[in-house]
């Protein structure tokens, strides 16, 4: 089975929504992160807000590693409509995103990713579809903006390792998690 991995920015106050408000750290530690995280990944999945506000920045972006990653990864999108725009090598989700992503993390080619689709991110999560959470988190607090963990009635009680943590020079934590056996 294919493994499913969130990459997300968090504030201390847990947004997750519009990182480069609140996220100062940009130096190479942060990049080298970003490298190994994304370096066994074949596939990525997209809400449709990011793939919106995506599609026109990184096709011709060259902020690297990611720009060349995204671009030559396969995208699944999340929408119940025709995505507008044309990016290489995505592709919309065909039947509900639960059964889609199980499928998907079945066949054998490499980890999948979630990037920047926090309420894809949130659903995937409550569905026990991801297999490790990869935080970024700085010394900030932003106060305001959507959260990954809202308090949301639907999310059951799961238990995650802790498989690792960095620190930057900055004060930014690298905090790397497991879906436990447990849970």
């Amino acid at each position: 089975m294919r493994n499913l991995a969130l990459l997300q920015f968090l504030s201390l106050d847990g947004v997750a929504e519009e990182p480069s408000d609140w996220f100062f750290d940009d130096g190479p530690e942060l990049f080298d992160l970003i490298a190994r995280v994304i370096e066994p990944q074949r596939d990525v999945l997209l809400g449709r807000g990011t793939y919106d506000y995506w599609v026109d920045y990184w096709p011709t972006s060259d902020v690297e590693p990611f720009a060349t990653f995204i671009n030559t990864t396969r995208k699944h999108v999340a929408s119940s409509s025709d995505l507008p725009g044309h990016w290489q090598h995505t592709v919309r989700m065909t039947a509900p995103v639960n059964d889609y992503v199980g499928h998907l993390k079945q066949q054998s080619d490499g980890d999948i990713g979630i990037h920047g689709s926090t309420e894809l991110a949130r659903s995937l999560i409550a569905a026990r579809l991801v297999d490790e959470l990869r935080l970024v988190m700085p010394p900030t607090i932003a106060g305001r903006g959507k959260h990954l963990f809202d308090g949301d009635a639907d999310m059951p009680l799961q238990q995650f390792d802790l498989v690792d943590v960095e620190e930057t020079p900055k004060d930014t934590l690298f905090l790397h998690y497991r879906a436990s056996a447990e849970s």
